[in-house]
């Protein structure tokens, strides 16, 4: 090691103190005060000091170590740049790089970047992996496209997890492998592993209390989005071509605007839903996510084809039919979207040809409608779940315990009611999309920052599920497109937008979300942060 410039030595060794002790305020000190601070690892770059403070407060201390080797290099007066080698007490090394500047007599850093010791399987992510964990067909459409399955769907010899450890352990192996996996087995793709859920799919932040919250490389720092977290981060972090999820309020659509991904939710029930571990059976819905339009729809054609799936209600010659070119924008909805998101979209929306008209529409009452989808789900959940729960006290974290706790209180009498309100909103919806299709943004904006309160979240969800859950309670398919870049404290970010469409027009809608992407493309940010251009082929690797 050079000789390190004065009080350098000790800036180092009482940052490396606090780090072990998980001293926050001694943290923050150690870091240059302003927006132009940086701090970067395997999950992404956050940019600015209090952007770093709050990714702190999440985290929590590192594990015991100490610092095996420490090299410095004077960069100019009062700069320096420090790299460290650590040696963990449980084993494994990892790498610093610092760069220090001296202001007022104090040396702060002004750039960080931590390489910790590699993971064998970030278990944020990941359940289970394998190399492949399935193969597929040595030939198809789909072959060399690796598959993330959500940790919900059945896999023969494998167990469910539902994104619970008490859960898992009293699960017994799958006998069958469920349709949804079959078919892209058929097709040529592999099965990589099994993917992190929300607890019981039953929320859509993308935490999970057990096991950690999965990186959002397009939004370091922010949250990932759910249920479906967990497959959808392995396809945003290019471990995995395809997220086979589910959606039963928004859990493919907000994970895939939050990320930068595309993302179908189908058709209810076209695609067989016998082998998923159902949270709200009149709302769950199988789908997709990938890196781009391409791969979605090569996926969509193939698994609800007739040669593709062999159980599903085969739907290619109504979903091969051109959707009517006739935008309809919900004017009710809009209220819930944050206004630079809304700016980003009408601008969008300006942007379209002419030969893609936008009409304002109302839809109703979408307050009532999201209130009768709540009761139904809550009512449907506790049936599915309400035993288990009764039996396991504790077992689940405190977000779901209190969606599960209101779930429990729903009456057959609220039950009732809230079917016909959603009968009546379906009824109004679906004549909406016999002659047009719906667009909106996915989510309200940016994904929402992991260091907000529960009671900041809670807002966020209920103004998300407003966006989310017509298409749910109508059961018609929505696809989320990475058409927009919205500003956020967190920088700049992906912003989904919707398409819905009548039902069984599936293919029809990715074909529309691509086509709108391409003419949206000289204006909007398509391919949004973290995302791949929408219409370009993933890039295949051999499982």
């Amino acid at each position: 090691m050079t000789d390190a410039p004065a009080g350098l030595t000790e800036a180092f060794e009482a940052y490396e103190r606090a780090l072990v002790t998980n001293d926050l305020d001694a943290l923050d000190a150690a870091f240059e005060p302003g927006v132009d601070t940086m701090r970067g690892d395997p999950d992404g770059l956050l940019v600015g000091r209090d952007t770093i403070s709050a990714f702190r407060g999440l985290r929590g201390g590192v594990a015991p170590r100490s610092i095996e080797r420490m090299e410095v290099r004077e960069l100019g007066d009062d700069v320096a740049l420090v790299m460290s080698v650590s040696r963990f007490r449980d084993g494994g090394a990892g790498l610093q790089t610092q760069v220090w500047r001296r202001t007022d007599g104090g040396w702060r850093i002004a750039a960080a970047h931590v390489a910790p010791r590699p993971r064998a399987i970030d278990t944020r992510v990941w359940r289970l992996v394998g190399d492949p964990l399935r193969r597929g067909a040595g030939d198809g459409p789909l072959l060399g496209l690796r598959v993330a399955v959500k940790d919900v769907f059945a896999v023969e010899g494998f167990r469910i997890g539902a994104g619970n450890p008490a859960f898992l352990e009293e699960a017994r192996p799958e006998t069958k492998t469920a349709p949804a996996v079959a078919d892209l087995l058929r097709g040529g793709a592999a099965l990589v592993g099994i993917a992190r859920t929300d607890e019981f799919a039953y929320s859509i932040a993308g935490d999970n209390a057990h096991h950690g919250t999965p990186p959002n490389v397009a939004l370091p720092g922010a949250l990932p989005g759910g249920s479906s977290s967990g497959p959808a981060a392995a396809v945003a972090m290019g471990q995995a071509d395809v997220a086979l999820a589910t959606d039963t309020a928004g859990s493919i659509r907000v994970p895939a605007s939050y990320q930068g991904l595309w993302g179908l939710r189908t058709t209810h029930d076209l695609v067989p839903r016998q082998g998923l571990l159902p949270l709200a059976q009149s709302f769950d819905t199988v789908g997709w996510l990938t890196r781009d339009g391409a791969a979605l729809q090569r996926v969509a054609e193939w698994c609800l084809s007739y040669d593709g799936s062999e159980t599903a209600e085969r739907v290619q010659g109504e979903s091969d039919h051109e959707l009517p070119r006739r935008l309809l924008v919900p004017a009710e909805l809009l209220e819930s979207v944050a206004p630079e998101a809304r700016d980003a979209f009408e601008a969008l929306l300006a942007a379209l040809p002419d030969d893609l008209p936008v009409e304002r529409v109302s839809l109703g009452d979408p307050d009532a409608a999201l209130a009768a989808f709540r009761t139904i789900q809550g009512a449907e959940a506790w049936r599915n779940n309400g035993e288990w729960l009764r039996e396991h006290p504790g077992a689940v974290g405190p977000a779901v315990a209190e969606r599960f706790r209101v779930a429990a209180a729903v009456t057959k009498r609220a039950e009732a009611e809230a079917r016909v309100v959603a009968r009546d909103f379906r009824a109004r919806l679906q004549g909406l999309v016999a002659d047009g299709v719906l667009i909106l943004p996915a989510v309200p904006g940016a994904a929402p920052s992991r260091a907000l309160s529960q009671a900041e979240l809670d807002e966020v969800r209920g103004r998300t599920l407003r966006l989310t859950t017509p298409a749910a309670v109508a059961g018609l398919p929505a696809v989320s497109a990475p058409l927009l870049t919205v500003p956020s404290p967190l920088g700049a970010a992906p912003l989904g937008v919707s398409l819905v469409a009548r039902a069984g027009a599936d293919i029809a809608l990715v074909r529309l979300a691509r086509s709108l992407a391409s003419a949206a493309a000289p204006t909007a940010a398509v391919g949004a942060v973290g995302a791949s251009a929408p219409d370009t082929a993933p890039r295949s690797e051999t499982s």
